[in-house]
C-alpha cells in the first residue's frame, strides 16, 4: 500500500467513523422524537429551521436543502406537517410560481415542547458515543 493508498484509506475511515455517529444520534434522537411527540428527526429539523428564520417562512427549495431532501420529498413532507397545522404555504407576492412555507403557532408550540427532548438526546448520544474510542475524538472534535 503506497501513500496515495494509506491517505485513501484514513479518509474512508473518517467518513465510516463520522456515518457511525450520524446514524447513532439519529436513531435516539428519531426514538425519542416519536415516543414523546409523534414527530421523526426531519420534521424536527424542518420546524426548527422554520423557526430560525425570519417571519419563520422559508421557500420550498430552500426548505429541501435544510432538511437534506429532494423536492419531491419536500413537498410531501411538508403535506403532512400542513395537514397537522403545523406549517401553512403561502404564495409569494413577488412571483406567484413562489411558495413560501411558514410555522403556524401551533407548530412553534411543538418545537417548543419537542427542543429540549432534542437536545438532551443529542447531548447523551454525544456522551455515550465518547465511551466508544473509535468515536472519541470525533466528538471531541465536534465539541471544541
Amino acid at each position: 500500500m503506497g501513500i496515495r493508498d494509506d491517505a485513501i484509506e484514513v479518509r474512508a475511515q473518517g467518513w465510516r467513523r463520522l456515518a457511525a455517529l450520524h446514524g447513532l444520534i439519529e436513531t435516539e434522537l428519531e426514538r425519542r422524537l416519536q415516543a414523546a411527540h409523534k414527530l421523526s428527526v426531519v420534521e424536527y429539523t424542518v420546524l426548527d429551521a422554520l423557526s430560525r428564520q425570519d417571519g419563520w417562512h422559508m421557500r420550498m427549495r430552500q426548505l429541501a436543502r435544510a432538511a437534506a431532501l429532494s423536492s419531491s420529498a419536500t413537498t410531501r413532507l411538508v403535506t403532512r406537517l400542513e395537514d397537522r397545522g403545523l406549517l401553512t404555504r403561502i404564495l409569494c407576492a413577488d412571483d406567484r410560481r413562489g411558495i413560501y412555507t411558514e410555522l403556524t403557532p401551533a407548530g412553534q408550540a411543538l418545537l417548543d415542547e419537542a427542543r429540549p427532548i432534542h437536545d438532551q438526546a443529542l447531548t447523551e448520544s454525544l456522551a455515550e458515543a465518547t465511551k466508544q474510542p473509535e468515536l472519541e475524538g470525533l466528538v471531541a472534535f465536534l465539541q471544541a
